[in-house]
């Protein structure tokens, strides 16, 4: 496995872990969500793009 699809799983997981549906963090808002967001985003395009 390439390194690159650690990184995307691990960027998933953390947008799964961060969504507001869970107790602990439903005081969050969509905050967190979107910056881990963002970032899985950026990573899908640097993979895409042949540069992680």
């Amino acid at each position: 496995m390439s390194l690159g699809a650690i990184i995307l799983i691990l960027l998933v997981l953390a947008f799964i872990g961060v969504l507001p549906t869970w107790g602990y963090s439903s005081s969050w808002g969509y905050g967190p969500t979107g910056g881990v967001g963002l970032i899985v985003v950026i990573v899908v395009v640097l993979l895409l793009m042949g540069r992680v």
